[in-house]
């Protein structure tokens, strides 16, 4: 791991963001395709264990500072909040607390009056939220445990407890929903104003149960009620155009924000900053390299205990990947790509396929910028495959 931690020191006079995963679920959404699960309470402590000790020993071999922090998942509202707290002690430990963005991933039936209070206590002051739906049936079939009332509930117990930046996220796709549930949840959302909004398509792969079934033609977790991708996509430009209606900005394909209030911590995977991931399964990037830890949370503790590495992959970024990164990250942000200051720091390699992009529509250029068409987004993949081949 030596290459490793000479790659990140490079990078160690700048400010980095701090994640943290925490992969355990109350449940497995039907649609899930992330490396998280239902596992044992017996886990969480030693887990929260190994992720403060990871956090220690990384810092006694690297002086880093950190200026956002990230509580992702799975669902990491489930863990106790002394638990929590002992996890952003350890950062802010290591790297300080005066961070300008501290986010938790919480769904909105483990949210409580007297957690909130805590979590404020604690430092963080941003909440994303995963509600995918407030309409009842859609939730239900899609496998989650909360209702629509549990999101009211949720928004009033953050509010009181002094939370004024807010996320919550969208699906567009889950079983048995109609352009009339769409609109109603649209609506309900746009009603509670809050600070930022992530809306995503239903990803098919096999990598989900609901994916799996999908793709076989089967009918178990109501795959047979999911709206085809037309449905899929003309949802997504509703929501494009009822979000600019009221205000927010679209800054990223997925993502959309009152002003100032974009997300802090995920712009840096977005700008290529450096980042660090504790925890299993977490990722990390210093410029050069990046490297990820083990999946499975108890094989993860295991290691951290016994005082081994965990981390479980490694590569050095090319040259030639660095160069797609910058344009498949780049442009999914709205703004777009400065391909001025990329055809100077690599060549003009992808000269060829930008004409033939702008020539077809997908692209648009504004002197050394491009962007993505804001009336392509839905096919943004087929930009991104072109660009990339």
């Amino acid at each position: 791991m030596s290459e490793q931690h000479e790659g990140l020191s490079a990078v160690c006079g700048e400010k980095v963001g701090v994640y943290v995963q925490v992969p355990f679920c109350q449940t497995k959404c039907t649609y899930c395709n992330f490396h998280t699960g239902v596992f044992s309470q017996s886990l969480y402590g030693p887990y929260v264990n190994a992720v403060c000790r990871e956090i220690r020993e990384h810092s006694a071999r690297h002086d880093f500072s950190a200026d956002t922090v990230y509580v992702g998942g799975g669902t990491p509202s489930l863990l106790d909040t002394r638990d929590l707290a002992r996890i952003l002690a350890a950062i802010r430990e290591v790297c300080g607390g005066e961070w300008e963005e501290a986010t938790l991933e919480a769904d909105p039936e483990t949210i409580t009056a007297g957690k909130a209070l805590r979590w404020r206590a604690g430092g963080l002051d941003r909440i994303s939220m995963g509600v995918q739906s407030f309409n009842d049936a859609e939730l239900q079939a899609s496998g989650r445990r909360h209702r629509r009332e549990d999101v009211f509930s949720a928004v009033a117990a953050l509010h009181q407890a002094g939370f004024d930046n807010i996320s919550m996220d969208l699906i567009a796709g889950l079983p048995r929903q109609t352009r009339k549930s769409w609109e109603a949840s649209l609506a309900e959302l746009l009603g509670l104003r809050l600070q930022h909004v992530s809306v995503y398509l239903l990803e098919v792969d096999e990598g989900s149960r609901l994916g799996k079934e999908i793709l076989h033609g089967g009918k178990r977790y109501s795959a047979a009620e999911v709206p085809s991708d037309d449905e899929m996509a003309d949802f997504y430009e509703r929501a494009c155009e009822r979000l600019a209606s009221a205000g927010y900005e679209h800054y990223e394909i997925s993502n959309w924000a009152l002003p100032g209030c974009a997300s802090k911590h995920n712009l840096k995977y977005w700008r290529r900053e450096p980042y660090i991931g504790f925890g299993a399964g977490a990722h990390s990037f210093d410029g050069k390299r990046r490297w990820a830890n083990v999946y499975d949370p108890a094989k993860y503790a295991a290691m951290i205990e016994w005082g081994d590495s965990a981390v479980e992959q490694e590569e050095i970024v090319s040259e030639a990947d660095a160069f797609s990164e910058e344009f498949f990250l780049g442009l999914r942000q709205l703004a777009g790509v400065d391909l001025g200051r990329i055809e100077r720091k690599y060549g003009g390699a992808r000269s060829l396929q930008v004409a033939k992009l702008i020539d077809s529509g997908l692209l648009e250029r504004n002197g050394d910028w491009i962007k993505l068409n804001a009336a392509k987004l839905t096919i943004s993949n087929e930009v991104f495959a072109e660009l990339m081949d």
